[in-house]
């Protein structure tokens, strides 16, 4: 089985790095760059899907994904379509449906931060803004119970904003655990890496 650990918008493949380098049994990974994947196509989750579809098809071992916040709902979206190649489902602060209000916010602080401010998160200002634009109406809610696979639904404990939906990602996933992570926010990988490598493997 190999792990693909797919990361949230704002961070790189390096944001993995400190909690593949703890996980206890060292297994078979990749860490995909998402701006590397979509290359040189627009910045939409439509082609970030579909680079991402196709980097999971390319690989013949059955798949443990493991996402955080994009990197989730990539996974989560992989798995929906290709139940027969993912043997196991990992989600960190992943919304199934777009909170309208909290990404509507969440653009009107990106379209005040300088050019700058994007300069380590792998894709430019107009990326990330058309990248949340185009996901506004994703919903996965009505397939949740198509996940079949093992699945653990992780949340930092101070990640308010995720919290609701990572209780309702375990209720409808009949396969779900949930695990809470003390001392982290939305990004477990970067606030909690110990802690978070224990659980994964």
């Amino acid at each position: 089985m190999q792990y693909i650990f797919i990361h949230g918008l704002g961070q790189t493949a390096l944001s993995w790095d400190k909690t593949i380098s703890l996980l206890k049994t060292p297994a078979r990974h990749s860490c995909p760059n998402l701006s590397d994947l979509i290359a040189d196509k627009d910045v939409t989750y439509q082609n970030l899907y579909k680079a991402f579809s196709a980097y999971c098809n390319n690989i013949s071992e059955p798949l443990c994904l493991c996402g955080l916040s994009l990197g989730g709902m990539l996974a989560l979206n992989y798995t929906l379509v290709h139940p027969e190649k993912v043997k196991s489902l990992i989600l960190i602060g992943t919304q199934y449906k777009i909170p309208k209000g909290l990404f509507k916010f969440q653009n009107l602080i990106f379209n005040i931060l300088p050019k700058s401010a994007f300069k380590s998160m792998g894709f430019s200002k107009s990326d990330i803004l058309r990248l949340t634009k185009s996901m506004i109406e994703l919903d996965f809610s009505t397939e949740l119970t198509k996940v079949s696979c093992d699945t653990l639904i992780i949340c930092g404990a101070k990640d308010k904003a995720n919290f609701k939906a990572a209780n309702e990602l375990s209720e409808c996933i009949l396969t779900a655990k949930l695990k809470i992570i003390e001392n982290a926010a939305h990004e477990v990988n970067k606030d909690n890496p110990e802690e978070l490598a224990k659980i994964i493997l």
